[in-house]
């Protein structure tokens, strides 16, 4: 019987998950907690459009796609007393909370560690600099995607990725709120219709399109492994993929470790 091993929820989009013993899955189909800060260019700070749905590309913001070194960044986020602490190396970068003062020190942290870092180029850009921390830290809206989702992916599919390359592979590369263990490589991209984990009901939507993002190792930051291609050329994909995107059908609930999942006949 497949059964959850590992959640993960990230609470500023594009650096380091917190493991969590329960995720709580709303009714919008987002992760409590999930993807509710983000650093953005100067130019990004709203929203865009995407057919009703506010849509905020990663293309436009610091995220692991284009800023691979941001992996070698650790994240504290107090969700109560609403502070954030960035480290690098074991040195704390800032500590601030979310007032205007606090959202600044934190933006000059980011700024500085990236400048310092492989991927300081990218920051030349017009319309780029100065870096805004955006987000009220309660509400989950960064997601890749405007609908939001809950992504999910078998562990089993993440250990033969890892068998096929040098470089360590593990599950943190491909940030899936839901790691699945006792499924076989690659079923779960064959699912579809609903399943049940725990008491939660999900609409199986789509499998996930992979981005640059997985080639980050993610405790160097380096881009070890040339993941996509390996994606396409070893496993015989047309797109790189790993993992698929659901929905509530129920209202939402709370999703946790251990839990069983169900395939629904």
């Amino acid at each position: 019987m497949p059964v959850v091993s590992a959640l993960y929820r990230y609470p500023v989009k594009g650096f380091t998950p917190e493991t969590r013993d329960e995720l709580v899955v709303q009714a919008d189909g987002r992760i409590a907690g999930d993807r509710v800060l983000a650093f953005r260019f100067a130019d990004a700070v709203d929203p865009e459009d995407a057919d009703g749905l506010e849509s905020w590309p990663k293309s436009r913001g610091l995220a692991l796609m284009d800023f691979p070194a941001l992996a070698r960044v650790a994240l504290a986020f107090d969700a109560d007393a609403q502070r954030l602490r960035l480290s690098a190396d074991g040195v704390v970068l800032a500590e601030a909370g979310l007032d205007d003062a606090g959202r600044r020190e934190l933006e000059a942290a980011a700024t500085a560690f990236v400048q310092a870092s492989p991927d300081a180029r990218r920051l030349d850009r017009e319309g780029v600099l100065p870096l805004r921390l955006v987000g009220d830290g309660v509400t989950a809206r960064f997601q890749d995607r405007a609908r939001g989702y809950v992504s999910l992916h078998g562990a089993a599919s993440v250990d033969d990725v890892d068998a096929a390359v040098a470089a360590p592979v593990d599950s943190r590369r491909f940030r899936s709120n839901i790691v699945v263990s006792g499924v076989a490589a690659w079923d779960e991209l064959g699912w579809s219709g609903r399943i049940r984990i725990g008491d939660v009901a999900f609409d199986v939507q789509r499998p996930i399109g992979r981005c640059a993002a997985i080639m980050a190792n993610p405790d160097t930051g380096e881009r070890d492994a040339r993941l996509l291609r390996v994606l396409t050329t070893e496993f015989d994909q047309a797109e790189p993929t790993l993992g698929i995107l659901l929905l509530p059908a129920d209202g939402g609930g709370v999703v946790r470790i251990g839990d069983e999942v169900v395939l629904d006949a």
